[in-house]
């Protein structure tokens, strides 16, 4: 039979009819719109995820040690700001990630950021985007693996090299890493979860079970522009995961219960946050350092640092495994080496794994402002991709689908919101940006930067 091709909408080819046996499956996928089609005959079938598996991945990739750093934030603008800060945070975030979820129901061949870029920007769109998301997640992978190294050296008294530790818990993340499918990280999820959530609530109860004698803590702190934005980027930026929701939607087997993971995560994460922020903050004062459990006694650091590695290791593994999915899929979506069990399927799969978890340790020990670059990543991209691009999504479906300017007129409120998000999400870009690179000049200007690949901390 003859095989007609057309484009589709993200510019993918559309295969009207079937060539030979290998192809067919790519053809009705396609045609579809679905980024993966009908799997029923396929050896690697990739949509397994249920609803509940997808929000507990989901909260064990976002809630991890970002969260360790917001006692930290409530010491430098004060209880309650920090408290409604969050909040604030969560709601956003809720709002941000049903538009999301909208966007991708409407455009099913969306796998990623970098395919939104094309249906909105075109081929710019799509590289810069692309890059955003796998640079995003590499860097995130070697903030986590940086967390590893810290718990790995509280556990043993610092008797190793710190590169040591990094190199230990690199390998590990790589290991977790592996499986093909989100499927085969999901039930480790819940392990995770418990982890993170366990670790959290030692923390607090250590912490109130040895409060800091004479701590300060204030309701309000009054504060200047540099250290109040520096303290708040840190909740700001414990809701970044939205850049992962693309990949994660993709393999649900019932994507149009995707608003119910966003739901639970944001509801638990924003929660969560509150309360392990503010009891902690509350019983070590304005002195807490980040992350928080450094603040504990040596003994009770270690026990929520052991606590909490599943969740550090998962976290790093699929940091990674989406950096490499981002790029696997798009070399081979139209391949029969994205479902079958094939050599190049399988040694590609393995090299950008490697790849992944390889340069997020290099960056993590070799680039000695490396905390510093997460931050400009985490302006530049998470900024866009948490918060701002949201609005976006909704103003070119609304624009395109329901008639033009006429449609922002008719839903002028919905209009307006999206237009703040956007707004918005540039404040925090230009902000952090701002913020972060004022510290790498401080802390050069201090002697604060170690040398590459440094031994100690």
């Amino acid at each position: 039979m003859t095989v007609v091709e057309s484009k589709s909408e993200n510019g993918y080819p559309v295969f009207n009819g079937h060539g030979d046996g290998s192809n067919s499956s790519h053809s009705e996928s396609t045609a579809h719109g679905d980024v993966f089609g009908s799997e029923e005959h396929h050896d690697i079938k990739y949509k397994r995820l249920s609803w509940p598996l997808v929000a507990l991945l989901m909260i064990a990739e976002i809630v991890s040690n970002g969260m360790l750093s917001l006692p930290s934030a409530l010491a430098v603008v004060g209880m309650v700001p920090g408290i409604i800060i969050i909040l604030f945070l969560g709601v956003f975030a809720t709002y941000t990630s049903w538009l999301l979820v909208k966007f991708k129901l409407r455009h099913p061949e969306v796998h990623t950021m970098a395919d939104a870029g094309y249906i909105m920007f075109g081929p710019i769109g799509r590289e810069i985007m692309g890059f955003g998301t796998c640079c995003f997640a590499i860097f995130a992978c070697g903030g986590q693996l940086l967390a590893g190294q810290i718990a790995l050296s509280a556990l043993s008294d610092g008797k190793l090299c710190n590169l040591l530790y990094t190199g230990i818990f690199t390998i590990a993340t790589l290991l977790l890493s592996v499986p093909r499918t989100f499927h085969g990280l999901g039930y480790i999820s819940i392990i995770s979860v418990l982890s993170i959530l366990l670790a959290g609530l030692v923390g607090m109860a250590a912490a109130a079970k040895e409060p800091v004698v004479g701590r300060s803590v204030q309701v309000a702190v009054s504060s200047d522009f540099y250290s109040a934005f520096a303290s708040i980027t840190n909740p700001v930026f414990s809701f970044a995961g939205h850049f992962m929701f693309f990949v994660l939607i993709s393999e649900m087997k019932e994507p149009r219960h995707a608003m119910r993971s966003a739901y639970t995560l944001q509801s638990f994460t924003t929660l969560y946050y509150i309360v392990f922020a503010a009891v902690t903050y509350g019983y070590l004062g304005s002195k807490v350092l980040s992350p928080s459990f450094s603040s504990l006694s040596p003994y009770w650091a270690k026990v929520s640092y052991g606590i909490a590695i599943p969740n550090l290791l998962l976290a790093g593994a699929l940091y990674a495994h989406t950096a490499a999915k981002v790029i696997f899929v798009r070399l081979f979506r139209k391949s029969k080496h994205l479902h079958s069990h094939t050599i190049v399927g399988w040694g590609t799969w393995f090299a950008l794994v490697l790849f992944a978890n390889g340069l997020a340790f290099l960056l993590a020990t070799g680039v000695p402002i490396f905390n510093y670059l997460v931050g400009l990543a985490a302006s530049l991209f998470a900024a866009w991709f948490t918060y701002g691009i949201a609005g976006m999504f909704w103003l070119h479906d609304s624009y395109h689908d329901e008639g033009g300017f006429f449609a922002w007129r008719r839903k002028w409120i919905q209009a307006i919101l999206c237009v703040l998000t956007i707004l918005i999400g540039g404040f925090i870009c230009v902000a952090g940006l701002y913020i972060t690179i004022r510290q790498i000049s401080d802390a050069y200007a201090d002697g604060l930067i170690p040398s590459p690949f440094a031994c100690s901390a």
